[in-house]
């Protein structure tokens, strides 16, 4: 089912929701996507529980709003305003790229999420990696023809990666300028020690699952649980999403989320 959810200011947020049952499932797009790369995972989780898959604004189905007021914990608040809609009562939140800053934003919110999966973040604290990000944000203004984001999204796929990878390029460089550069801004900006911080201040359970090798500041982070997929580059929930989709059930077994 296609719903929309409105967000805290009124913009209208796109979400689909199938299943029923257990501990529901929200799962969080990320920079210039939208719902359907997490596919395999809405598909797989739906035959035993809810899922939600939510459309950030700007992106997909969602309504823009104002970019300029674009931030990560913006669309946290977009996040669950589509859980909330659905019914799905604290979810455990499953974020891709930017999607799990999102996921860190909600699982810092008191009470919002059970639990939270990081398929590939975006940089959570590490300063080079934020500060590329923030450079990039003029590159990506700059950008109408697409190429810089073409490049960029080329970039993210490993040496074996072949799904979607003839169209990821050219769908990430379709998404308007004004609605990409205040993301790459927002992933920038994005508070994450503080996130990380309270996240583990709040007990919540955390999977981080990458490509490759994690930032030093989720490698060392003993809160969580970190899991490294085989043969796959940044969009691992597409291109082993069986690989994913099993360390993702574990988890919930293990933390008591399974059902």
């Amino acid at each position: 089912m296609v719903g929309s959810a409105v967000a805290a200011d009124g913009v209208r947020i796109a979400y689909e929701t199938a299943g029923e049952g257990g501990v529901p499932l929200l799962l969080v797009h990320g920079w210039c996507c939208e719902r359907s790369y997490l596919a395999p995972q809405f598909e797989h989780f739906a035959a035993g529980r809810q899922v939600v898959a939510v459309d950030l604004r700007g992106h997909g189905g969602s309504g823009a709003g104002e970019p300029e007021a674009y931030g990560v914990e913006v669309f946290a608040g977009d996040a669950l305003a589509a859980a909330a809609a659905a019914g799905a009562e604290r979810p455990v939140v499953v974020g891709h790229s930017m999607g799990a800053l999102v996921a860190l934003a909600c699982a810092a919110r008191p009470g919002a999420v059970r639990g939270a999966v990081l398929l590939d973040p975006a940089p959570v604290v590490s300063e080079r990696g934020k500060a590329v990000f923030a450079a990039a944000v003029a590159d990506v203004a700059a950008d109408r023809d697409g190429a810089w984001r073409r490049r960029f999204a080329e970039g993210l796929f490993g040496p074996a990666d072949t799904v979607r990878r003839d169209r990821v390029p050219g769908e990430m460089a379709s998404v308007p300028v004004r609605i990409a550069a205040p993301g790459m801004r927002a992933m920038a900006g994005f508070e994450g020690a503080a996130a990380l911080a309270a996240v583990e201040a709040a007990g919540v359970p955390v999977l981080v699952v990458t490509g490759g090798r994690p930032e030093r500041a989720l490698a060392d982070w003993r809160h969580a649980v970190l899991a490294r997929t085989a043969g796959a580059g940044h969009f691992l929930q597409l291109e082993v999403p069986e690989q994913v989709n099993a360390m993702i059930e574990r988890f919930l077994v293990v933390g008591g989320m399974a059902s």
